[in-house]
C-alpha cells in the first residue's frame, strides 16, 4: 500500500524590510494625505457650527492627530496588523447641522456619550457579535460602493485634468508593467512634478506654529445627548466601523474587532473634551495601508499603518499648518493618487461579492445602495445599502415551511 507523500515544507517568510523602505512610508503618507484632503474641510464646518473659537479648532486638529496616531501605532504593533484609524468624517457631516446652536459643553457631553456607548460595544463583544451574522459577500459589496466614487474621480478629472491627471494614470500603468515596488510613490512624484511645473500648488503664507490643548469641560444635556450623542455613535459605528472591519476581512486579517472598537471609542471618552469628537476604524485610508504598494508581503503591511500613526501625530501637533500644505495641493491630484491606490481594493471586493451567484442579487443591492451616497435620518448609505441587502437575503434564503 503505497503511503502518502510528505507535505511540502511551507515557503519561509519574506525578510523583514527595513522601516525607512520608500513603499509603506509612502502609503502611510498618502493615506493621511488622503485623510486630511478629503475631509479636514468637514470636522472646521462642524467646529464652527458649534461656535468653535481659533484656539479651540486648533484644539480639534491637535487632539484628533494626537488620537488616530496614538491607536495607529499602538494597535498595528500589538496586533502586527495594519490597523488604521479616523475621525468619523460622517459623524462630522452630521455635526455640521446637529450642533447649530448647542453650547460647546453641551456637544462635548454628547461626544463623550457616544465614545462610551462605542467603548461599551467593544467590550462587551456586542460588535463582533454582531458581524458574525453579516455575509462576507454583503461586507465586501459595501466596500465596494464607498470605494467606487473614488476610483470614478480619476476619471471625472480627467477631461479638465488631462495633463496632470494623464500623466498620473499613464505613470502607474508603466509602472505596474514593470512590476514596480515603487508604483505609487512614482504616481505621487509625477503629479507633485506636473502639479509645480502648472504652478497649481498653491504654497501661500504658510505659519509654522504648534497647537495647544484647549479644554472644555463636558455638561451633559439629555436633549443633546439623545439628539446628537445617538446619531453621533450610530453613524460612526455603520459608516465607519463596519466597513473598516471590510476592509480588514478582505484583505484576509482576522485581528479580533473587539479590542479594536473599545480602544477608539475609549480615545474618544479621555479626548473629547478637548475636540476629539470620535474615534473609529478607517477604511478608505485603511485600504491604502494595505494594498500590494505598502508591502509585497502582507505580513509587513502594518509598518505602513505605523508609519501613517508618525504622519498623523505631525499634522496633530502641528494643526492649521499642515492643513493648509495639504490643502494647497490641486484637488484632481489627491483624486487621483487616491483612486489609483484603492484601484485594486476596489477590483477585489466587486470580486468577492459577486462571485458567488446565489449571494449575488443581495450583494448587487448592497453595492448600489452605498455607492449612491444616500443620507436617511441622518446615517450613511453604506448602513441602508447593510440594511436592504440584508433584507433581499434573509427574503431570499429564509426557510419555507414545508
Amino acid at each position: 500500500m503505497l503511503t502518502p507523500p510528505p507535505p511540502l515544507p511551507s515557503p519561509p517568510p519574506s525578510p523583514a524590510p527595513s522601516w525607512f523602505a520608500p513603499a509603506p512610508i509612502s502609503a502611510g503618507f498618502i493615506a493621511v494625505l488622503v485623510g486630511y484632503t478629503s475631509s479636514a474641510a468637514i470636522v472646521f464646518q462642524a467646529a464652527h457650527a458649534a461656535g468653535a473659537s481659533a484656539a479651540q479648532i486648533a484644539s480639534w486638529l491637535l487632539v484628533l492627530g494626537l488620537g488616530m496616531g496614538l491607536t495607529c501605532i499602538g494597535l498595528s504593533l500589538y496586533f502586527r496588523s495594519p490597523i488604521l484609524t479616523a475621525w468619523s468624517t460622517p459623524g462630522a457631516a452630521l455635526l455640521t447641522t446637529s450642533l447649530v446652536g448647542v453650547p460647546m459643553g453641551e456637544a462635548v457631553g454628547a461626544f463623550m456619550f457616544s465614545s462610551a456607548l462605542l467603548t461599551l460595544a467593544g467590550l462587551t463583544g456586542g460588535f463582533e457579535r454582531l458581524m458574525r451574522y453579516l455575509p462576507k459577500a454583503l461586507a465586501a459589496a459595501m466596500l465596494a460602493g464607498v470605494l467606487l466614487r473614488f476610483g470614478l474621480a480619476t476619471f471625472t478629472a480627467l477631461p479638465e485634468q488631462g495633463g496632470l491627471v494623464g500623466t498620473m494614470i499613464g505613470v502607474f500603468l508603466l509602472a505596474r508593467r514593470m512590476q514596480s515596488r515603487y508604483t505609487l510613490p512614482l504616481t505621487l512624484l509625477a503629479g507633485l512634478g506636473v502639479a509645480w511645473a502648472q504652478g497649481s500648488i498653491q504654497g501661500g503664507a504658510l505659519t509654522l506654529a504648534l497647537a495647544h490643548p484647549v479644554w472644555t469641560t463636558p455638561v451633559f444635556s439629555p436633549a443633546t445627548v439623545l439628539g446628537v450623542g445617538v446619531p453621533l455613535c450610530v453613524v460612526t459605528m455603520a459608516s465607519q466601523h463596519v466597513p473598516g472591519l471590510a476592509v480588514l476581512r478582505a484583505n484576509g486579517y482576522t485581528t479580533p474587532v473587539s479590542p479594536l472598537v473599545s480602544v477608539t471609542g475609549l480615545t474618544g471618552v479621555v479626548l473629547a473634551p478637548f475636540g476629539g469628537f470620535a474615534f473609529n476604524l478607517a477604511a478608505i485610508t485603511a485600504a491604502i495601508c494595505m494594498s500590494r504598494e505598502a508591502s509585497p508581503d502582507p505580513v509587513w503591511r502594518y509598518r505602513a499603518a505605523v508609519w501613517a500613526g508618525g504622519f498623523y501625530v505631525l499634522t496633530g501637533l502641528f494643526g492649521a499648518t499642515v492643513v493648509s500644505l495639504f490643502t494647497a495641493l490641486p484637488l484632481a491630484l489627491v483624486q487621483a493618487i487616491a483612486g489609483l491606490a484603492l484601484l485594486g481594493t476596489l477590483a477585489n471586493s466587486l470580486f468577492a461579492a459577486l462571485h458567488e451567484e446565489p449571494l449575488r442579487e443581495s450583494a448587487i443591492l448592497t453595492f448600489l445602495v452605498t455607492a449612491s451616497g444616500m443620507t436617511l435620518f441622518g446615517v450613511g448609505s453604506a448602513f441602508w445599502g447593510l440594511v436592504l441587502g440584508g433584507m433581499a437575503y434573509a427574503l431570499r434564503h429564509r426557510p419555507t415551511g414545508g
